[in-house]
């Protein structure tokens, strides 16, 4: 058994070191600015990375839980993954970053890596209905002998399909979760779970340890760290995580 540990670079962005394998969630490593493009909402970053894409050491794996938003890809994380890094993403993410190195997964499709078996979870970006505006997504559950279980959110604000996950997967034992609450202008609903839904998806899931991404460095998260720690407050369940700081998690 080895021991897993996370580093929250900003956003959704970490790097989990999990069963002797380096693997970044959605890779988000630009400076601050705003992202305007007729075909998508205007997105502003207020904060950079805690480690640049340059210091990040070696990467083995990245977890991409879709590829049409800057706050979950960005200019920098397209960089990395053209490294020719092992990226695993939804199918219309394979067939639009071509060049090989990405892998599309349909939900509950499993792709063995190493030791560990990663299998993708639905996730749905936003209320029912709101796929056409948003995209698909996905989330990953991590599994290997001798090794806590790891479930990866992504882009998820559907306490339906978490429960879904659940009657499969509970109890998991680590549970990073995409929090933050994100709204835009043209969907009026949360797009990633609010800081409630994230407390009541990991009772679902019957996680012992949540780490709280995707709270930070963007202006359309509307929960911030505070709210979510608030929601989580006497569970002794979420984990303390300062940015750029290597936490371990345990084996």
């Amino acid at each position: 058994m080895s021991t897993t540990a996370i580093t929250v670079i900003g956003g959704p962005t970490a790097l989990l070191e999990y069963a002797g394998l380096r693997i970044v969630t959605d890779p988000t490593f630009d400076a601050p600015q705003v992202y305007e493009d007729p075909d998508e909402t205007t997105l502003e970053k207020t904060a950079g990375p805690a480690i640049a894409r340059t210091d990040l050491g070696p990467v083995d794996l990245v977890l991409l839980s879709h590829h049409g938003h800057k706050d979950n890809l960005d200019w920098e994380g397209l960089e990395l993954i053209a490294q020719g890094i092992p990226t695993l993403s939804t199918r219309q993410a394979a067939d639009d970053l071509f060049g090989g190195s990405v892998i599309g997964l349909d939900n509950w499709e499993s792709y063995d890596f190493g030791v560990v078996t990663i299998t993708a979870m639905p996730a749905l970006h936003g209320p029912p209905g709101s796929e056409p505006m948003v995209g698909p997504v996905i989330g990953f559950m991590l599994e290997a002998e001798g090794e806590p279980t790891v479930y990866v959110s992504g882009d998820n604000a559907s306490l339906p399909l978490v429960r879904q996950i659940a009657d499969r997967f509970a109890p998991v034992d680590i549970a990073l979760l995409f929090a933050g609450a994100a709204r835009v202008d043209e969907i009026d609903a949360d797009l990633t779970l609010n800081s409630t839904d994230a407390a009541t998806a990991a009772q679902s899931l019957g996680a012992r340890l949540v780490v709280g991404l995707h709270t930070e460095d963007w202006t359309h998260f509307s929960h911030t760290r505070p709210q979510l720690e608030a929601a989580f407050e006497g569970s002794g369940i979420l984990a303390d995580t300062p940015r750029g700081v290597r936490v371990e998690l345990g084996g």
